[in-house]
């Protein structure tokens, strides 16, 4: 009878308050231009699919999201990157 009723026990650590923030990685380093010719840069920004990641999960601000899609989008249209893929990464 060690144990109390409202003790509470979870197979795996709760993760309170580690919630990391999200930034836009542009501002912070303070880049102006994202160059469509430039594949592994761009890689980190689409899914395994092909498809480009969205603002909530990049983190990316809306000024700069919108520029890095149409710098993939330029990208695959001069066939640097694919349109669709099984396993991209």
């Amino acid at each position: 009878m060690s144990q109390q009723k409202n003790d509470i026990k979870y197979l795996t650590a709760t993760k309170i308050g580690l919630i990391k923030k999200k930034y836009c990685r542009f501002k912070k380093n303070g880049i102006r231009y994202i160059d469509y010719k430039d594949p592994e840069f761009l890689l980190k920004f689409i899914n395994e699919q092909g498809k480009i990641l969205p603002r909530r999960l990049s983190g990316n601000s809306l000024k700069y999201q919108r520029k890095m899609a149409q710098a993939i989008k330029r990208a695959r249209h001069i066939a640097i990157l694919p349109y669709v893929a099984d396993l991209l990464k």
